[in-house]
């Protein structure tokens, strides 16, 4: 099936849902990276699923990107530029939502020792399989939360 069939049978099915009084909500994902490959990585693992994407990599305003797009997850990168610490970042979303899952997205494991990691709801490390693993992480955090929707369906807002 072609990705613009695909498209047009989830409108649909979404329709008659919404038809039967099934509200649906689709799950935000935040993607916070100073990297564009790490940001490609991510949508690209990704593409296919039923979620509201967002991607950032103003670290300094990451507060304000929660509050405005109310992400049900959080991806963060590992290693941030601008002499930002991912910890510091990390603790900073949990201070204020302990509550809302963080992933964070590496491409090295030598860090996964790090006792500050277990701040993290989990992480992800980029191989040949990181784009099944994310899909997985992700599926399980949200479903674990109720009337949120992830699934095989289409939705980006990149």
């Amino acid at each position: 099936m072609k990705l613009s069939e695909r498209a047009d049978s989830i409108l649909h099915s979404e329709t008659l849902e919404r038809r039967k009084g099934r509200e649906i909500k689709m799950a935000n994902i935040l993607i916070v990276d100073d990297q564009a490959w790490i940001k490609d990585l991510c949508r690209e693992g990704l593409a296919g699923e039923k979620y509201n994407l967002s991607t950032t990599d103003n670290i300094e305003a990451v507060t304000e990107d929660i509050l405005s797009f109310k992400p049900n997850i959080v991806l963060l990168n590992q290693y941030l530029k601008h002499g930002v610490l991912v910890w510091d970042v990390l603790k900073e979303i949990k201070v204020r939502d302990p509550n809302l899952p963080v992933l964070i997205v590496t491409i090295h494991d030598t860090h996964l020792e790090c006792p500050q990691l277990s701040m993290a709801d989990g992480y992800v490390v980029k191989s040949h399989t990181a784009a099944e693993e994310l899909r997985q992480k992700i599926s399980n955090l949200l479903g674990s939360r109720s009337g949120v929707v992830g699934g095989p369906q289409i939705s980006s807002s990149i």
